[in-house]
């Protein structure tokens, strides 16, 4: 029910324009709640998905860094972690995708995206907590230049059988939740990846998975935060100034975002020396 009221209600939000190095920073601490992302980011995204869903368009403003040239105001007024997503609401600061989407929940008005049920509550925790393992199983072959391994085919049929805990709905706990929020930004983009650089479909043998993703495509709270499929890639030719789509330069890219998004104890491992470190 709060699903079809969140599909009825949503409309095309006009999304300002990315902030840069010579913009003006908002009149922080004024009394304004605002959600800082990157339209780019995997983990703004979760936060951003969480907002819409539960109607807060006209609560929350956005506001878009461009962290290809990111403002320095941003670190030294807003958020000293200087990553996205962060929440400026009742003069503090709140950062980490995963306990922001959490907190957004919890303080604010909209449909309630963690169950009441104690099964599904304590399942929707786990896979939550599981979210940052999967982003990291996922992507080390990237960043690695290595094949599929046993880690990332695990992590995918991990959450295959996930999707079967349940049968009274297509998502993680039957009905959209923040655990399906968790993951869904990241499957985005490793489908896209790994359709192109390693010629492997994550769809392919997992029905449950298959499903969820084009249930999650009827969400307008998510789907309007989506990315262009091979925005991603062209965000790689731009950036770092190369003349084509080789492995090499989408990983540049993906330790670009990774070791400045991920949170702190997972950095290390998406990092690459001879990427640009925002």
């Amino acid at each position: 029910m709060a699903a079809a009221s969140a599909l009825a209600s949503s409309a095309k939000e006009v999304l300002p324009p990315a902030l840069g190095s010579t913009s003006e920073p908002p009149p922080v601490f004024d009394g304004t709640t605002r959600l800082y992302i990157c339209y780019f980011c995997p983990f703004a995204q979760r936060a951003w998905v969480t907002r819409n869903f539960k109607g807060l368009q006209n609560k929350i403003k956005l506001v878009a860094i461009d962290l290809q040239d990111k403002p320095a105001w941003y670190k030294e007024k807003v958020y000293q972690q200087g990553t996205v997503p962060s929440l400026e609401h009742n003069n503090e600061i709140k950062g980490e995708s995963l306990d922001l989407i959490k907190y957004i929940d919890s303080n604010f008005d909209g449909p309630k995206l963690l169950p009441e049920d104690a099964a599904k509550r304590q399942f929707a925790d786990e896979l939550i907590a599981y979210a940052d393992s999967f982003t990291k199983a996922l992507y080390s072959p990237l960043i690695s230049h290595a094949d599929m391994s046993e880690e990332t085919v695990a992590a995918l049929d991990k959450i295959e059988i996930a999707l079967t805990k349940f049968n009274d709905g297509p998502f993680f706990i039957g009905q959209f939740s923040l655990a399906d929020i968790a993951f869904v930004t990241i499957l985005e983009r490793v489908q896209i990846y790994y359709y192109h650089l390693r010629n492997y479909e994550i769809t392919k043998g997992r029905p449950n998975l298959q499903r969820f993703i084009d249930e999650m495509n009827k969400i307008e709270a998510y789907t309007q935060t989506k990315n262009d499929p091979l925005s991603l890639l062209d965000i790689a030719k731009n950036h770092l100034k190369v003349r084509h789509y080789g492995n090499i330069n989408i990983v540049q890219l993906l330790a670009l975002w990774f070791s400045s998004h991920l949170p702190t104890a997972h950095r290390a491992i998406f990092f690459f020396p001879d990427c640009l470190k925002i």
